[in-house]
């Protein structure tokens, strides 16, 4: 993997999130996090706003509103990949692995989304390209966007063959 491409600096590559980071110390870590992967890729956070009387929904009623939400902030060319917990498992230098083989095929944008607290709706699953956890365990939404970035970030540094991972 000690082979970057010029052309990954054009990946166009965004994290979609559901509502604004709540922490001082969240919204730190991403903005670290986000600034480093401006080195690797094109790279973009786009929130979308939380749902405004959302406690006069039921749980199926959000995941369906902020899935609408979800859907008209993708485009068809991008490919979605949901932050889920059902998703595939991989160690740090598979997910390198991975997200090269990803750039590699010459994708548009890859779009990583982190949904609400309730996860996603059915419609969300059925246009997302694939399913991606990062632990077995349960992160809140809110933590789980700093921990995906410094996984995204510690990847595009295995692809370069950078020395921020130890094996």
């Amino acid at each position: 993997m000690t082979h970057y491409y010029k052309k990954y600096l054009n990946m166009v590559v965004k994290l979609l999130l559901v509502g604004k980071t709540a922490e001082k110390y969240l919204r730190e870590g991403i903005a670290l996090y986000s600034d480093r992967l401006g080195h690797y890729c094109k790279f973009s956070i786009v929130e979308i706003p939380e749902l405004k009387n959302a406690k006069s929904l039921s749980r199926e009623q959000i995941k369906e509103k902020e899935g609408e939400l979800i859907l008209k902030a993708v485009t068809p060319s991008e490919r979605i990949i949901l932050l889920d917990e059902r998703g595939k498992s991989y160690s740090s230098v598979e997910w390198a692995a991975e997200l090269e083989q990803k750039m590699a095929q010459n994708s548009k944008a890859i779009v990583f989304v982190v949904g609400g607290s309730y996860g996603f709706s059915q419609n969300v699953y059925d246009r997302a390209d694939g399913l991606l956890s990062l632990s077995k365990m349960t992160f809140s939404h809110q933590l789980v966007r700093v921990i995906f970035l410094e996984q995204l970030y510690r990847a595009f540094t295995i692809i370069k063959g950078e020395p921020y991972h130890h094996e």
